[in-house]
């Protein structure tokens, strides 16, 4: 079966059809830039050019950068604060002419990885961390998840750990892989401390680039790279929207 996934991202939208018994993509990704400012209309607009892209007509699943529940952001993280209570699953549905799914989209990632990437198989606490605009989390206990986990703004000497700990902090302040790497080792030492993870699983755009950065990384847990890499999200997204098939 195949389902369409969408991943809204702080600086891209892209997507890609899914074949969900083995998250294999079936065509190469789409990607748009995320307009600025990243309001709803706009964003619409942007995930009906790529449903375009594909002529798709079937289900589609959305990764979104924020808390969801019911189809409705609760938060806006990277993204216009128009967003805070107003309907994703709704409006993309009503844009494109889909059934349409809307989930957390580090959530979205952590589906497609404890599916079929490094998470599968595997048992106790796992956290997904996607790092790029932002710091997505998803949190998994014996392969449930617990939905909107937004752990990437735990406080970091006083600050939002996206201000220190993202890929956009490392471009903005210009700094190595190493000296990057001890600010989000401070972060997983942080959630370590927390939750005691027995797994962590690093996904985003700078999972491409792990050899760079995993060998300063001191946290008692196993970490791994995201086996999908920075296509997680939309892997996950088309996973999510597997309960469209059974309900129409």
């Amino acid at each position: 079966m195949e389902i369409l996934g969408i991943d809204i991202g702080g600086s891209g939208i892209k997507g890609a059809p899914v074949f969900i018994e083995t998250g294999i993509l079936l065509a190469p990704r789409y990607r748009i830039p995320t307009p600025r400012p990243a309001k709803p209309r706009p964003v619409a607009n942007i995930v009906k050019e790529i449903a375009d892209h594909f002529n798709w007509q079937g289900p589609v699943g959305c990764g979104f950068p924020a808390a969801i529940r019911g189809g409705v952001a609760l938060t806006a993280s990277n993204i216009h604060k128009n967003w805070v209570g107003f309907n994703a699953a709704e409006l993309f549905s009503k844009t494109t002419g889909c059934p349409m799914c809307v989930i957390n989209d580090a959530d979205a990632a952590g589906l497609a990885e404890m599916e079929f990437g490094a998470g599968k198989g595997r048992s106790g606490v796992v956290i997904i961390v996607t790092i790029g605009t932002g710091l997505g989390t998803a949190l998994f206990t014996d392969g449930k998840l617990l939905p909107n986990a937004e752990l990437g703004h735990i406080e970091i000497n006083g600050k939002d750990a996206e201000l220190l700990a993202t890929d956009a902090a490392r471009k903005r302040d210009k700094l190595s892989w190493k000296v990057w790497a001890k600010r989000f080792n401070k972060y997983l030492l942080t959630l370590e401390k927390l939750l005691w993870p027995d797994l962590f699983i690093l996904g985003g755009g700078v999972s491409k680039k792990h050899e760079q950065f995993l060998p300063y990384l001191t946290v008692e847990a196993e970490v791994l790279p995201a086996k999908f890499l920075n296509n997680a999200g939309i892997v996950g997204a088309a996973l999510a929207a597997q309960s469209l098939l059974t309900s129409n």
